[in-house]
């Protein structure tokens, strides 16, 4: 019989599986926090459960994640790591240092279906969804090999739109924050989205307490729809007011990403345009230099026009930071996956 692999699943799933067992739902829990926290997946060593319990879920199930199919390091110590799932589709995952923490930057798409110009993960077209399982298990694996302090802070800024693949996202949230999981704070994990409108209204209404980042990168709606193609069905206005609501209902400030290519959107005129849309927003605005993707006609801007950029939108917007590329030489900067081998 083949064995079903648990990865993905939530307490609640666990609990129903040990009622079917005949067993207290309480055990449930208890295989969860050895699979997710303790990272145990061996249900012989699973000591306080029965030689019984541990045998019949030997038998059952099986907890299992690939390993990464490649890895690189880059100059500045940015590690990005390449899963071939299953079914063959490939992800990438990317740990970055700062400072005396780290962010892990996770996909939550194999691909991406919106085409965005200045992206790598746009151009390379989508395969599918990733369920909850693949989507935790980029952390799993990292705290495998690192421990409790493999890094601090989560971002759904990986391959694919988060907001497209809600209710996975939001599995995979419930067991990253659980107390009983992997245990970081919800505060500590950012979703971040091109502007899928209704899903930014939904992850306000969710109670979930993540910390939302707007891949903005242009305030004219005109220009906008020439990156981003959803622009085309979701404008700025409507755009804005569903952040706006957001930053109500959550009580939190939300990041603007800024990506600036040179020639295209890093005017005075587009710095004033942005300081317009954002008035009265609790924000902050992360500008970064345009990242290279090889057969994109953009332009990295040079560093002094990214800071008179970041200057004539200071003090015109609440805060403003210019954030540095991390991994350009193995492709790991923002905009820059693409699910291949370096």
């Amino acid at each position: 019989m083949k064995r079903l692999n648990l990865l993905g699943n939530t307490v609640s799933d666990f609990e129903h599986i040990m009622r079917s067992l005949g067993e207290k739902p309480y055990r449930g829990r208890q295989v969860f926090k050895w699979l997710y926290q303790v990272l145990q997946s061996d249900f012989n060593r699973m000591t306080n459960l029965s030689r019984s319990l541990r045998q019949r879920l030997e038998e059952r199930y099986e907890f299992v994640g690939p390993e990464p199919e490649r890895s690189a390091v880059s100059s500045d110590g940015t590690e990005k790591f390449l899963f071939r799932l299953a079914d063959d589709a490939l992800i990438e995952t990317v740990l970055i240092p700062e400072g005396g923490k780290r962010t892990v930057c996770i996909s939550s798409q194999a691909g991406c279906a919106l085409g965005c110009a200045f992206c790598a993960t746009g151009k390379m077209g989508f395969t599918r969804n990733l369920t909850a399982g693949e989507i935790v298990w980029q952390l799993l694996y990292l705290r495998r090999r690192g421990g409790d302090e493999a890094f601090q802070n989560i971002v759904f800024m990986g391959m694919g739109e988060p907001l497209l693949n809600y209710d996975e996202m939001v599995r995979a949230i419930e067991i990253i924050s659980s107390e009983i999981g992997l245990s970081v704070s919800a505060k500590k994990i950012t979703v971040s989205t091109v502007g899928i409108v209704p899903g930014i209204y939904q992850l306000a209404d969710s109670g979930l307490k993540v910390n939302l980042a707007i891949s903005l990168h242009a305030a004219d709606g005109e220009k906008r729809k020439k990156i981003i193609p959803i622009a085309k069905k979701y404008g700025i206005k409507d755009l804005t007011e569903a952040v706006r609501y957001f930053a109500k209902k959550r009580r939190k400030r939300v990041t603007f990403e800024y990506v600036l290519m040179g020639g295209f959107n890093d005017t005075r005129q587009d710095a004033l345009a942005l300081a317009r849309m954002i008035a009265g927003i609790p924000c902050k605005i992360n500008i970064i230099a345009y990242n290279p993707v090889a057969g994109l006609p953009h332009r990295r801007p040079s560093d002094d026009e990214v800071d008179r950029f970041a200057q004539w939108l200071y003090p015109r917007a609440p805060a403003v930071t210019v954030r540095k590329s991390r991994g350009l030489d193995i492709e790991a900067a923002c905009g820059q996956l693409a699910g291949k081998y370096v």
